[in-house]
């Protein structure tokens, strides 16, 4: 048993059991629960992939929906349908998930769904072509969206040279190019039981899931072979762009700055979290304040953060006209250099705290979150993480934490992109080009160290 979370997560019970072959099977049983989640993942994303092969494992999660070898994919999605529930699937840098949302009277049959998809699909040479022009449809939308594009180009100019820093849905040469005999020999390579999480929450008991899976997974039960660790993409970072211009006709410019942060596994996330909360986490946060309510200059600002198994960062984004966007860098760079010479006080650091302790907290209300919660914790992390232990790290972070972690990551200079109607670099206000050509902060020393003193009284 993993965990119990009587008066955090309503008395629901973790439990988690390995079976031959090495899958990972986790469930959260909820207490008076009426549906249930299933979800498997399975440790395989875009940093596993070739240059040529560039795209190929969300080439594959559309592919499993097509058909297996026991049903049609008409009949998978009328199995789904005929007991009310939602089957779908997303692919990430480092792992791609399947999951299906039902009535917990049909989690038997989700399971048998969702593995069956998983582990025996056809991936035959028509579905590849019909969901090859599908793809390169979903690469058109992704061109016409602004912020995807924004977020695409964020991640390549601050994670140079790393795996994570291209586009997770591949480009229109390589999912051109892809044949089925490179998807089919892809699937057979990697999706093995030893990478594999099956992850179910809510009105269902884990001996009953146990059995389930088994029977799903059939004959692909080795015992020699255990579950792999967590691993990271291993690629070599080069020194991060400073600023990088997509050129777009519409209106708006996309603007977003930040800087390389945290691995998942560091100590010091929960404090990046605050970081983020500080700044852009809410409607009550700084530069939501600044840009949007006081000087009405973006209708859309706010902080992000990523974080991979070797790799992260924190950023800010922000929408405005293009007149506009010399002001709004300049802003984003004085509450950025405010929070590392002035940090934060008693009184905002509580309220981050809470904002980030009941949104986590609310999250937990329906048993998708549920699952996503186990299932990745399990498949990507080395340690297993109870609600508890995360909301009392959340509740340790300290004025001096938020400080030191602020000037540690903006001591050295900003990344950023910007898309909208500019064709070169030299179009962009000054602002934005010093904001990203020089350190973002320059803490006063002892200055801070006084104000400080006077935080913690």
């Amino acid at each position: 048993m993993l965990e119990t979370g009587e008066g955090v997560s309503g008395g629901s019970q973790v439990t988690m059991s390995v079976l031959p072959g090495g899958v990972r099977v986790v469930t959260e049983s909820v207490p008076g629960a009426r549906s249930a989640s299933v979800g498997v993942w399975v440790g395989v994303g875009s940093i596993d992939e070739t240059p040529a092969l560039a795209g190929c494992s969300h080439f594959l999660e559309h592919l499993l929906f097509k058909g297996t070898r026991h049903r049609t994919g008409h009949e998978i999605a009328a199995a789904v349908d005929a007991v009310g529930g939602e089957f779908n699937a997303f692919t990430s840098h480092e792992y791609t998930c399947y999951y299906a949302h039902v009535l917990a009277s049909a989690a038997e049959l989700a399971v048998d769904l969702v593995c069956d998809v998983v582990l025996d699909a056809v991936v035959s040479a028509a579905d590849v072509d019909v969901e090859r022009s599908v793809i390169l449809e979903e690469l058109a939308m992704r061109e016409d969206d602004p912020e995807d594009t924004l977020g695409d180009a964020f991640a390549a100019a601050a994670f140079a040279g790393h795996p994570v820093a291209d586009p997770v849905i591949g480009t229109e040469d390589t999912v051109t190019a892809m044949s089925r005999t490179q998807v089919a020999g892809y699937y057979r390579r990697r999706y093995q039981p030893d990478r594999m999480v099956v992850a179910v929450a809510g009105g269902i008991d884990h001996s009953d899931v146990v059995r389930w899976v088994r029977r799903a997974f059939g004959s692909r039960t080795d015992p020699a072979v255990q579950p792999r660790a967590p691993r990271g993409a291993g690629g070599r970072l080069r020194a991060p762009q400073e600023l990088l211009v997509v050129e777009r006709d519409i209106e708006q410019a996309h603007l977003c700055v930040g800087v390389r942060a945290l691995p998942r596994t560091d100590p010091r996330r929960h404090t990046l979290a605050v970081v983020s909360g500080v700044l852009g986490g809410g409607m009550s946060s700084r530069l939501f304040r600044t840009i949007r309510e006081e000087r009405g200059l973006a209708y859309s600002c706010y902080t992000a953060t990523s974080a991979y198994a070797d790799v992260g960062s924190l950023s800010v984004y922000a929408g405005c006209q293009p007149e506009n966007l010399g002001t709004v860098a300049a802003l984003v760079g004085e509450e950025l250099q405010r929070l590392a010479d002035d940090g934060v006080g008693a009184d905002e650091l509580r309220r981050v705290q809470g904002q980030l302790t009941g949104s986590y907290l609310l999250g937990l209300e329906d048993t998708e979150s549920r699952m996503s919660r186990i299932g990745k914790n399990l498949l990507v992390r080395s340690d297993f993480r109870t609600v508890a232990q995360d909301l009392a790290a959340i509740e340790a972070v300290t004025a001096d934490d938020v400080v030191a972690l602020t000037r540690e990551l903006l001591a050295g200079p900003l990344t950023g992109a910007v898309v909208g109607p500019y064709s070169r670099r030299d179009q962009l206000p000054g602002q934005l080009q010093e904001l990203t050509g020089r350190p973002a902060a320059r803490p006063r020393v002892a200055a801070h160290a006084e104000r400080r003193r006077r935080h913690v009284r």
